[in-house]
């Protein structure tokens, strides 16, 4: 007698999603306290006001949010930045507008996906020129950011090509 069997699998918390049904778009003024609530009970830092020239990002799949950006007035001060872009201490303060820090960038736990971060950056990036310029009225021509080494080791950053400028 030959034994048989239905074999079933239950996959539970398991989330797959295509990475081009990923879309990133600016913060409704309406969905502003929904994203600092999420920033604050997920993001490791919590929640910033807006100060400044600032744009807030949501990444959505299906109009679940999956993700939320802050880029940022740029540091007032870096010297490894300004060694790297080659500024002196005349042309700092005349260029610094150009610049936005990435100062907040959050996956929601449950969708740690493999190569989502790095969709969802460079989403952002190729919308970020023209949604500043909308908003501020001139040009962004580099973005930074900061990552914590005892938290981080910036991968999301070098999948993306950004450029490792030293250590502040």
């Amino acid at each position: 007698m030959k034994w048989c069997a239905l074999h079933f699998i239950c996959v539970i918390g398991v989330i797959v999603l295509n990475l081009r049904d990923i879309i990133v778009r600016p913060v409704c003024p309406s969905e502003e306290q929904s994203f600092q609530e999420r920033m604050q009970a997920y993001h490791y830092l919590g929640a910033l006001p807006k100060i400044g020239e600032t744009l807030w990002y949501v990444a959505s799949w299906r109009d679940e949010w999956v993700a939320l950006l802050t880029f940022s007035a740029a540091a007032w001060k870096c010297s490894v930045r300004e060694r790297w872009i080659g500024w002196d201490f005349r042309h700092q303060y005349d260029r610094l507008h150009l610049l936005t820090n990435n100062s907040h960038f959050l996956i929601i736990p449950q969708y740690h996906i493999p190569n989502l971060a790095s969709r969802i950056l460079s989403l952002c990036q190729k919308r970020l020129c023209t949604d500043w310029q909308e908003r501020f009225g001139h040009p962004v021509v580099l973005l930074e950011t900061f990552v914590d080494p005892k938290r981080f080791r910036g991968t999301v950053y070098k999948a993306s090509n950004w450029i490792y400028v030293g250590q502040t």
